[in-house]
């Protein structure tokens, strides 16, 4: 098996046929063999019926495989133990994909000098923002919204980590580099912050000296969740991505000394205090929203620091 397509689900037997009719009907000018492996959160939907269905009609193309520990990070690394392929592209449950999406997205990682990929995702339908939210630009949140990745039409090496709706590695980066951190990633535990499950992994590679490559032609389409367009979301978002980068950092060295929490909480609530009193001073409204947004990323920086800091202690 040359290639494993990697789809986590939980509760979405709505979007979830349409996200695999779009693989099936992936196209190849070579003869790699690949599969679709579907792993199962724990729904409580139909979510197993939809897909054994795609495994009556498409045999030994699709796989169903049940994760009961809740959480998209055991979800994946499960999908990674399973996946027979060689390469593993990664795609959400309520996305489409182009026909040569898959083909598109991998082809780079069969000669080893890329250890990953990421291809574009685009909005699956005009997005119609207010006028207080920027879709893309220096204040842009489309990555919120509905993962958009977009670096232009030319392939080049990737600075940044891709997102997990439209990304591939080869196998052996999970057995050299572990696999995806149970700490981070949408879950039912409000102690878990939901972003970054799938771009820490991108960013752990690229820090060992890995390279990444942006392929624009791999294509995918994400809807824009109405629920998503709206002010408490998106800050609740900020205030997340805060406590996981905090997580994603880690333990640094002490100072003289001085745990680094000790310096770290001044910090974090001086910049927090500047950046509030930014906010309050905007007039444009996409400025203003963008800098509440960063003052919630700072105070969620501020409250992972501190709780950090408490579970030292004790």
């Amino acid at each position: 098996m040359n290639i494993s397509v990697i789809l986590c689900t939980y509760n979405r037997c709505g979007t979830l046929a349409k996200a695999l009719d779009s693989v099936a009907a992936s196209t190849f000018s070579n003869s790699a063999e690949w599969e679709v492996v579907v792993i199962d959160n724990n729904s409580s939907d139909t979510t197993r019926d939809v897909v054994e269905e795609f495994c009556r009609r498409y045999p030994g193309r699709f796989r169903y495989v049940l994760e009961p520990r809740q959480g998209k990070s055991h979800a994946l690394n499960t999908a990674v133990r399973e996946a027979r392929g060689g390469i593993l592209a990664f795609m959400d449950d309520d996305v489409t994909v182009e026909q040569t999406w898959l083909q598109n997205l991998t082809a780079p990682l069969f000669n080893g000098e890329w250890a990953g990929t990421g291809g574009r995702t685009f909005p699956a339908e005009k997005c119609s923002t207010p006028r207080w939210l920027a879709f893309d630009g220096p204040y842009g949140m489309g990555g919120i919204l509905c993962a958009h990745f977009d670096l232009g039409d030319e392939p080049r090496e990737l600075d940044r980590a891709p997102y997990g709706t439209n990304m591939a590695f080869r196998k052996t980066m999970f057995e050299q580099y572990g696999g995806f951190r149970a700490d981070l990633g949408p879950s039912n535990s409000h102690e878990i912050p939901r972003p970054n499950e799938d771009t820490e992994f991108g960013r752990r590679l690229m820090a060992a000296g890995e390279r990444l490559r942006y392929e624009p032609s791999a294509m995918v389409y994400h809807p824009v969740p109405l629920d998503r367009i709206r002010k408490e979301y998106l800050l609740t978002w900020w205030f997340d991505y805060g406590r996981a980068a905090v997580r994603e950092t880690g333990k640094r060295p002490d100072i003289f000394g001085i745990p680094r929490y000790y310096l770290s909480i001044p910090k974090e609530l001086a910049m927090t205090l500047l950046v509030s009193l930014r906010w309050i001073l905007a007039m444009e409204p996409q400025r203003r929203f963008f800098l509440r947004a960063q003052a919630w990323y700072l105070t969620g920086q501020l409250v992972e620091v501190y709780r950090q800091s408490r579970r030292k202690e004790t």
